[in-house]
C-alpha cells in the first residue's frame, strides 16, 4: 500500500473508519455530516472507490453491509496530503470540447499569462450553444461525457454560465449520481444577464452595468450637443430580464442618462409610448431612450421585427433591430431626426470598463466552488448573498442546490419599475451602484491592453 494515494474526502473518511470499525453506511454518513454535510449517495460512491483501491472491505454475511478499513493508519500516513486535484483541464468550447475530446492542459500554460486572464474580455477557452438532452429521453451525451471523463480520470467538474448552464450543469450532476460515477459537479455563475435565481447578482454583469450607463452618459452629451429636435433611441440586451438596461438608469441618477427606460417585465404599450416621447420632446427638445431588446407586447409577441430571424441552440430568438424599428416608426409619427443606436456586443466584451469589485467577486465565485468540491460538496451552484444597508456594501457566498437554480429566470422585481412602465426606481440605482465601483489594473502593452496568449495545449 505504499503507493496508495487518497483525496482529501477520501481521507476525512478513512479517519472515520479506523477511530471504529466496522460501520454501516448510515452509521458512516451520520458521522461524517457534521463536517462535511455529505449525503448517503456521495459517501456510497467514495466506499465503491476504497474498495476498488483495496482500502475499504466490504462484509455482507450479516443484516447490515459493513464496512472496515483495510488498511493502517501508519500504512499510508505519508500519503495524507495527496489529493485528485493534480491537473486542470480546459473545454474548447464548453461542453462541446468536453464531447469532442477537446481539453485543454492548463498546466502547461504560463502562470503570468494566466494573471492575465482576469482581464481578457469573452471567454478565452470558448463558449457554446449547446443544449444536452434530458438523460431519460437520449443518453448518448452523458454516455460520452463519462467515457470522456473516465479517460481523464475528471472527479471534479466545474461549469460557469447563465440558465443554460447551470441546466447543462445540474444534468451531468445527477446523471454521474445516478451511474455512481464519483465527481464533484459544481455550477460557478457568470452571466451579464444577471437573471440566475437565487444570487444577489452574478459575475459579469456589474461590468456590463457599468459599460452601459457609462456610454448613456456618452451618448447624452453628443446627443444634445446640436440645437435641435433630436430622438436617440439605444438598443440593450437582456430578452427575458430587463437588468442590463434598467441599469442605464444610473447615467440618469447622475445627470446624463435616459429619459425613458422600456424593460421586458412589462408589456409595452406603442401608444403610450409615442406619447411619452412626444411629452419629452415639446418640454426638453431632445428625448434618450433606453428599450430591452426583450420588450414585448400584451400579446406576446415581441416588439423587434428579427424575432423569427434565428435562434441559438437552446431555441431562443436571436434578436436586434429593434433600435432601428423604433426609430423608423419615431421618425415616421414625429418627423423629427431620430438615431438608433444598438450596443450589441460592445456591452459584454467591454473589458476597459471592467469593475474592480465584479472582478474580485468572480474570483470569489470561482475560488468558492473549487474549495467546497474539495471539501466535499457537489450538485450545488454558489451564490451571492449581499447586505446594502447602513450604506455599506458586503458580500458572501453561499451554496445553491443546483435543482433549484437551473431553468429558473430571475427578473427586475415589479416594485423597481415606475407606475408608468417608462423607468426604474430608487431602489434598482442603489442595488446596481456598489457592484459597479472600483478600477482595476489594467496591463497595457503599447497603450493598448495585453490580453492573455495562451498555448493552448490539447489533452492526449
Amino acid at each position: 500500500m505504499a503507493n496508495l494515494h487518497l483525496s482529501d474526502g477520501e481521507w476525512k473518511l478513512m479517519k472515520v473508519l479506523w477511530q471504529q470499525s466496522p460501520r454501516t453506511l448510515g452509521a458512516l454518513v451520520a458521522a461524517l455530516a457534521p463536517a462535511t454535510g455529505w449525503s448517503k449517495a456521495t459517501v456510497f460512491m467514495m466506499l465503491k472507490r476504497l474498495i476498488a483501491k483495496g482500502a475499504v472491505t466490504l462484509d455482507e454475511s450479516g443484516k447490515y453491509q459493513q464496512y472496515s478499513a483495510a488498511v493502517a493508519y501508519a500504512e499510508v500516513e505519508p500519503e495524507e496530503t495527496a489529493s485528485f486535484l493534480t491537473k486542470v483541464y480546459g473545454a474548447n468550447h464548453g461542453i462541446k470540447g468536453v464531447l469532442d475530446d477537446r481539453l485543454y492542459v492548463m498546466d502547461e500554460e504560463d502562470p503570468a499569462e494566466l494573471a492575465l486572464l482576469r482581464n481578457t474580455p469573452s471567454s478565452e477557452l470558448g463558449s457554446c450553444r449547446y443544449k444536452m438532452k434530458d438523460p431519460d429521453v437520449d443518453d448518448t451525451d452523458y454516455k460520452r461525457l463519462l467515457e470522456i471523463f473516465r479517460k481523464y480520470d475528471v472527479r471534479y467538474f466545474f461549469y460557469n454560465g447563465g440558465n443554460d448552464s447551470m441546466d447543462t450543469c445540474n444534468k451531468i450532476s445527477k446523471y454521474c449520481q445516478r451511474v455512481g460515477y464519483d465527481c464533484r459537479v459544481m455550477g460557478i455563475p457568470k452571466t451579464i444577464d444577471n437573471d440566475l435565481y437565487g444570487t444577489d447578482h452574478c459575475p459579469g454583469y456589474a461590468s456590463a452595468a457599468k459599460y452601459i450607463a457609462t456610454s448613456c452618459m456618452e451618448v447624452y452629451k453628443d446627443a444634445t450637443v446640436y440645437d435641435n429636435e433630436q430622438i436617440t433611441v439605444v438598443e440593450i440586451m437582456g430578452r427575458d430580464a430587463g437588468w442590463l438596461t434598467a441599469a442605464s438608469a444610473l447615467a440618469t441618477h447622475f445627470g446624463a442618462g435616459p429619459d425613458l427606460i422600456y424593460l421586458p417585465e412589462v408589456d409595452f404599450d406603442q401608444e403610450q409610448f409615442f406619447a411619452d416621447v412626444e411629452r419629452i420632446l415639446k418640454a426638453k427638445h431632445k428625448v434618450l431612450i433606453a428599450v430591452s431588446e426583450g420588450i414585448h407586447y400584451a400579446d406576446g409577441h415581441l416588439v423587434s421585427e428579427a424575432t423569427t430571424s434565428a435562434t441559438d441552440g437552446f431555441g431562443h430568438a436571436q434578436l436586434g433591430g429593434l433600435a432601428a424599428r423604433l426609430a423608423e416608426t419615431l421618425k415616421e409619427r414625429t418627423g423629427v431626426k431620430v438615431r438608433g443606436i444598438e450596443l450589441s456586443l460592445l456591452q459584454r466584451c467591454a473589458a476597459h470598463l471592467a469593475s474592480a469589485t465584479d472582478l474580485y467577486e468572480a474570483e470569489l465565485a470561482g475560488r468558492t466552488a473549487v474549495e467546497q468540491a474539495v471539501a466535499g460538496k457537489t450538485d450545488y451552484m454558489v451564490a451571492f448573498r449581499c447586505d446594502r444597508s447602513g450604506g455599506e456594501y458586503r458580500c458572501e457566498t453561499e451554496l445553491l442546490p443546483l435543482d433549484k437554480v437551473a431553468n429558473f429566470v430571475k427578473k427586475v422585481p415589479l416594485e423597481w419599475i415606475n407606475e408608468a412602465h417608462n423607468g426604474v426606481t430608487q431602489e434598482l440605482v442603489d442595488y446596481v451602484l456598489p457592484l459597479i465601483q472600483g478600477e482595476p489594473e489594467r496591463p497595457t502593452e503599447h497603450s493598448l491592453p495585453r490580453y492573455a496568449k495562451l498555448k493552448k495545449v490539447f489533452a492526449e
